[in-house]
C-alpha cells in the first residue's frame, strides 16, 4: 500500500490570513478596543475599528517575517525579530491612522489634546497587547510543531517496526525453505543409493510437490486449505519413501480452510514428526493431523507415535523454534506453540491462533 503524501505546507498570504489566525486577532484586538474606547471621546466603533487594523497590520508583518528572509544570521532569532517588528509595526500604524484621519480644516492630532491622548493610549494599547499575542501565536506553532514532529516520528518508527517485522518474516521463511528442500531431497536420495524401484515415482512427486510448494514459502501468509494441500502432499511423498512403517490420518474442519497462517505452519508440525519421530524408530508409526475451528479460535495438531521426544531431542527445536517466532511476528502474543510427550512414546504438538480469514 503507498503511503498517502501529507498535505503541503501553507505558504504566503494563505498561510499569514489563516483563518484562525485571523480570527484571534480579530477577537484580541477588538476588545482591546473596546476597553480602550471607555475613555474615548471618538465613537466607540471607530475605535474598535482603528485597532482592529492596527492587529491586521501586526498580523501581515508577523506572517511575512515568518517566511522571508528564508535565513537570518546565525546571532538572530526569527521569533524575536518577529516580536520586535510587530512591536515596532503598532505606533507606525497608529501614525498613519491619525494622520490620514486629519482632514484640511483640522490641526494636527498633537495639538488637538483630545486626539493626542487618544493616540498615546492606542499606541500603549498597541505595544502592550501585540508583543504578548505574538509571543503567545509563537508558544502555539512551536507546540504544534513538536506534536507533528512526535507524530511523524511515531509513523515513522511504526513503519520501519513494520518493514523489520517483514524482513524479520522473510528471513524466518528463507530458513525454512532449505531446511524442507535438504530434508525432501535427503529422503530421495536414500532411494536412489538403495535402488529401490520406487525412487523414480517418488522423484516426480517430489518434482510436482515443490512446484506447488516452493512459490507460497515467500508469501507473507496462506490459507490452510493450502497448508492442508501440501501437508497430503508430504505424507504421500514419505509414505511412498516408507510404506511399511508411515501410517497417517488428516481431519480438517471446513470451517478452518479459509483461516490464514503463516506458510508452513502445519507443514513444519508434520515434517518434524517425520523426521524426529517416525524416521528414528524402527518400528515406525503413525501421525494424525486435525484442525479445528472453536470459540474463535483455531487449533491445529498433529500426534506420532513414533520415538519420543527424548530420542529426538538432537535438532527437535529448530523447526519449531521458527515456527513459534514466525507465529509471534504475525499474531504477537495472541498464538502459541505447545509440544508434549505421549505415553508410552510418541509426541503431540499443537498450534493454537486466532481463527482469521485471509483477506479475498
Amino acid at each position: 500500500m503507498e503511503s498517502v503524501p501529507a498535505p503541503a505546507k501553507p505558504r504566503g498570504l494563505a498561510l499569514m490570513f489563516g483563518w484562525r489566525r485571523f480570527v484571534t486577532v480579530l477577537v484580541a484586538s477588538g476588545l482591546m478596543g473596546a476597553l480602550l474606547s471607555l475613555d474615548f471621546v471618538t465613537t466607540k466603533w471607530v475605535v474598535v475599528g482603528r485597532a482592529m487594523l492596527m492587529g491586521i497590520v501586526g498580523l501581515f508583518v508577523f506572517g511575512i517575517l515568518e517566511q522571508w528572509p528564508k535565513r537570518l544570521p546565525g546571532w538572530t532569532a526569527r521569533w524575536a525579530v518577529q516580536v520586535i517588528a510587530v512591536a515596532c509595526a503598532m505606533p507606525i500604524t497608529v501614525l498613519l491612522i491619525y494622520v490620514l484621519t486629519t482632514t484640511g480644516d483640522m490641526p494636527p492630532f498633537w495639538k488637538d489634546q483630545y486626539r493626542r491622548n487618544g493616540f498615546m493610549m492606542l499606541t500603549m494599547g498597541g505595544l502592550l497587547v501585540a508583543p504578548w499575542v505574538c509571543v503567545a501565536a509563537l508558544f502555539r506553532q512551536k507546540e504544534f510543531a513538536a506534536r507533528s514532529q512526535m507524530l511523524a516520528f511515531s509513523l515513522e518508527r511504526s513503519e520501519l517496526e513494520r518493514k523489520a517485522l517483514d524482513s524479520r518474516l522473510r528471513l524466518l521463511q528463507a530458513q525454512v525453505e532449505p531446511h524442507f528442500l535438504f530434508n525432501t531431497l535427503a529422503n530421495v536420495r536414500e532411494l536412489v543409493v538403495s535402488g529401490s524401484p520406487q525412487a523414480a515415482t517418488l522423484l516426480d512427486s517430489l518434482i510436482a510437490y515443490l512446484r506447488a510448494a516452493v512459490p507460497r514459502l515467500h508469501d507473507p501468509s496462506t490459507t490452510l486449505a493450502q497448508e492442508a494441500e501440501l501437508v497430503r502432499a508430504y505424507l504421500e511423498l514419505m509414505h511412498m519413501r516408507m510404506p511399511d512403517r508411515l501410517q497417517y490420518d488428516m481431519q480438517v474442519d471446513k470451517e478452518a480452510l479459509e483461516l490464514r497462517c503463516p506458510p508452513t505452519t502445519l507443514l513444519t508440525l508434520v515434517e518434524n514428526a517425520v523426521r524426529h519421530g517416525i524416521d528414528p524408530s524402527e518400528e515406525g508409526g503413525r501421525i494424525d493431523v486435525r484442525v479445528e475451528v472453536r470459540d474463535g479460535r483455531c487449533r491445529a495438531e498433529v500426534r506420532d507415535t513414533g520415538a519420543g521426544m527424548r530420542r529426538a531431542a538432537e535438532g527437535l527445536g529448530t523447526g519449531l523454534a521458527t515456527l513459534r517466532e514466525r507465529l509471534q511476528l504475525v499474531f504477537g502474543g495472541d498464538a502459541r506453540l505447545d509440544v508434549a510427550s505421549l505415553h508410552p512414546h510418541g509426541v503431540r504438538a499443537e498450534v493454537d491462533f486466532p481463527a482469521m480469514k485471509a483477506a479475498a
